[in-house]
């Protein structure tokens, strides 16, 4: 593994896949990398849905607008639950695992980008997450924060560049100016 600061500098957002199928051994690493991600007070409130069928990946693009098309072409998407009955910080507990899960693709050489559902809207106007709940048969009481969409990387991205750093977003001791 190389160092953690790398591995920021590597991770993009891929909207790009071959058609290469992620191996089992590639989709545990992933979901063990989910199961990991901290949680308030170990609630645990996040659950995961994994998503291979071809068909289901296609009806899952069209969630919202704009912003998730390319997930028709990925070989895997994993949608990220919270429950808030188990958590007040259902989304912040399902975000951590969100990030983990593209940190742990990047690691081992995957591509991957988050497509937000939470609090948008699919072309005609249905809240995205409730198209995502019926597709995949999601009770009520689970709350669907994100899709991380998956696959072997069907294209190049340079690292960020540090030169890009915005320092001025960066406040010691209190907001604003010296």
């Amino acid at each position: 593994m190389e160092s953690f600061g790398e591995l920021l500098k590597k991770r993009r957002s891929m909207r790009k896949f071959t058609n290469e199928e992620l191996s089992q051994d590639e989709v545990v690493t992933l979901l063990k990398a989910a199961l990991m991600a901290p949680s308030s007070k170990r609630s645990n409130s996040w659950q995961f849905v994994v998503v291979d069928e071809k068909e289901k990946l296609e009806k899952l693009s069209h969630c919202k607008a704009q912003g998730g098309q390319f997930l028709a072409e990925a070989p895997l998407a994993i949608v990220v639950l919270g429950d808030p009955l188990a958590s007040d910080v259902w989304i912040e507990d399902a975000s951590i695992a969100s990030i983990l899960l593209q940190l742990q693709a990047e690691d081992i050489g995957l591509g991957s980008c988050w497509i937000q559902v939470r609090e948008r809207f699919a072309a005609s106007g249905v809240p995205a997450d409730e198209v995502v709940r019926d597709i995949l048969d999601i009770p009520l009481q689970m709350q669907v924060l994100s899709i991380i969409a998956i696959g072997h990387k069907g294209m190049e991205r340079k690292p960020f560049d540090e030169e890009h750093l915005l320092w001025e977003k960066i406040h010691v001791n209190k907001f604003g100016g010296q």
